[in-house]
């Protein structure tokens, strides 16, 4: 399971204030504490910065990697605060994220065609966002191939085949978790990935709801998850989902989660 910790986002308050104190401790401590949680990459975000978005990405990365021996998801819609950002980036990025929206898909396509770049493709075109099974496979399979055409490996992709509320609409869960499945079985040399938290918008409890429902992703193939690792419970269940659906060879990685006493909480 590959996790992306999500927590420097310019749509937080706290990280939106560190960002503009030019905080760079307080940054740095949460993506080491991310890191050491467990995220494999990190995640960096300062959309909400009109004007300003390239020049902090890049400064943001270059904090980040100065504490974390671990590369960068680099999260933009806008092409040049992303070459900003992998201009000091180390190592290889991930790209957070193109679409089939086609003015996103042709500004972002330059970037990352031919590159050995991750890439989270979201299952979203210019129809808007998909709902069923049939109409996310359908968007995932048109992207797909578009950016594999552009000399992009499908072992580089990550399809996001968006989640949404369940409190809108109660086929939305069901109907996210057999696209997942759907989709491995298409291209199972492609990866899949979400930012789970979506589906309990709206509801009680939701850090339950998401720790659940991300146990019933990785049960039909996902293999890539935006979240908190600083979820204990989420990180546990999540160890524990891999073991049962055989990707924890000799269950080693439960194992040493349990001498390293994970699923205490």
């Amino acid at each position: 399971m590959l996790i992306v910790g999500e927590l420097i986002n310019a749509s937080r308050k706290q990280i939106a204030d560190f960002i503009k104190d030019r905080n760079v401790a307080e940054i740095q401590k949460v993506a080491k504490d991310q890191w050491e949680a467990g995220a494999d990459y990190i995640d960096v975000n300062a959309g909400i910065f009109v004007g300003e978005e390239a020049e902090l990405l890049r400064w943001l990365v270059q904090i980040v990697q100065e504490v974390v021996d671990a590369p960068c998801s680099i999260d933009s819609p806008d092409p040049q605060a992303i070459e900003a950002a992998l201009s000091v980036h180390k190592g290889i990025a991930m790209i957070n994220s193109i679409s089939l929206e086609k003015e996103r898909f042709e500004k972002l396509l330059p970037i990352i065609a031919g590159s050995d770049l991750k890439v989270i493709a979201l299952c979203m075109s210019d129809e808007g966002m998909p709902e069923t099974t049939e109409e996310r496979v359908k968007v995932a399979d048109k992207l797909i191939n578009a950016l594999v055409q552009n000399n992009i490996k499908e072992e580089n992709i990550y399809v996001d085949p968006l989640v949404q509320p369940i409190a809108t609409n109660h086929i939305f869960g069901k109907e996210f978790l057999n696209a997942i499945d759907e989709i491995t079985k298409r291209f199972p040399t492609v990866h899949t990935m979400c930012g789970l938290s979506n589906v309990s918008y709206g509801l009680p409890n939701r850090k339950f709801l998401n720790q659940t429902f991300a146990v019933m992703a990785i049960a039909k193939g996902l293999d890539g998850l935006i979240i908190n690792p600083l979820d204990k419970e989420m990180m546990a269940r999540i160890i524990a989902a891999e073991t049962l659906i055989g990707r924890d060879l000799y269950c080693s990685n439960y194992l040493k989660a349990y001498r390293d006493k994970k699923f205490e909480f």
